[in-house]
């Protein structure tokens, strides 16, 4: 098998079916991830732990192949043709390599992506810390990226990105734009993190936050005047900032408190829901860092966030189930596939 041009076949297949992942597993056929659905390609034959092998030695290298045969974990990302960009990982399993493929689409408008309007607002803002949160493949890097792609268009700004891979690229516009990828431009997050300090950034970008040298870091840079975007896996913004919190050892909880509550901006969790017309759309919440909320951050009172978004619409929060209704009332998705990502179902129910 011609594993380049196979790899080539199986990318563009996976584009004309709007797909958003490929998988490259040993006694499986070549799958495809097309809105949540998996679907084999069963046209194609059923891969050899040679075929997955051969794939991964195209898309990384000899040097880097080796690495990966010592460590057994890989993340990494692909150019295809200078028009397509993946990102990849790659393990074993029952001793054969298996490779996980996601297509990165291109930077969006905000409005494109049917983004709540406060992210403008946002996106415009001097300095502060915003957090996009929520599980995998809910679409995080696509809504900072298109953050990114907006302040590139309007502003003379420093931006620079830490990722880990460095996922979509950003042609330089009225920003100058860095993008800097853990394991090959930098050692790790908190080593880049601690280093821009001194590299005059105005804006700044890390791929994920993971743990509390990244956090700290983090909050400290917004502090000092930048604006700093970032993820992290949490399923509700009151959660999200519990476990910034709880990161940190109990002698430090009560600085971090502090930091917080005065450097967020407000953190947006979204996730992915089916379209009844194909596709899928977001749907949101959206914690604003008002008075009220940096007093609960301050005062230990985190458990009281969810009751200030669910009545805070006149500060510009989003309430998850109550966006969700009303994708449901604009026809946009199901009322079960609807019930399926609200938090309080019972809520969710009352207000279709």
């Amino acid at each position: 098998m011609n594993y380049e041009t196979e790899l080539d076949d199986l990318i563009m297949t996976l584009v004309k079916e709007a797909g958003s992942d490929l998988h490259l597993t040993s006694g499986s056929f070549p799958t495809l991830r097309v809105s949540r659905d998996l679907i084999p390609l069963t046209r194609k034959k059923e891969l050899t732990g040679e075929d997955t092998l051969g794939f991964l030695r195209v898309m990384v290298g000899e040097k880097t192949l080796t690495n990966f045969v010592v460590s057994q974990e890989l993340d990494f990302s692909y150019e295809h043709k200078k028009e397509y960009r993946l990102r990849g990982n790659a393990s074993f399993q029952r001793g054969f390599i298996s490779v996980a493929l996601r297509l990165i689409p291109k930077v969006h408008a905000i409005a494109e992506l049917n983004l709540p309007e406060q992210i403008v607002a946002i996106a415009r803002e001097r300095q502060g810390f915003f957090l996009v949160v929520g599980p995998v493949g809910q679409g995080k890097s696509t809504t900072l990226a298109s953050m990114i792609g907006l302040i590139n268009s309007e502003a003379k700004r420093h931006i620079v990105t830490i990722e880990d891979p460095i996922e979509f690229r950003f042609d330089q516009d009225k920003s100058l734009i860095e993008q800097r990828e853990v394991g090959v431009d930098t050692k790790d997050f908190n080593t880049a993190l601690n280093h821009v300090f001194r590299q005059d950034a105005d804006v700044i970008m890390i791929g994920e936050m993971r743990d509390k040298e990244t956090i700290s870091a983090a909050v400290t840079a917004a502090e000092t005047g930048h604006l700093v975007f970032s993820t992290i896996h949490a399923n509700s913004a009151a959660q999200t900032v519990d476990r910034i919190i709880d990161s940190f050892p109990a002698d430090q909880q009560d600085q971090i408190r502090l930091q917080l509550a005065s450097s967020l901006i407000g953190i947006l969790s979204q996730r992915l829901v089916p379209r009844v017309s194909g596709g899928l759309i977001p749907a949101f919440e959206l914690l604003l860092n008002t008075p009220a909320v940096s007093n609960l951050i301050r005062e230990r009172r985190t458990h009281e966030i969810d009751v200030i978004i669910e009545t805070g619409s006149q500060d510009g929060m989003i309430d998850l189930d109550r966006n969700l209704a009303e994708l449901v009332r604009k026809g946009e998705v199901t009322k079960d596939d609807a019930r399926s990502f609200a938090r309080r179902q019972n809520i969710f129910d009352r207000l279709i």
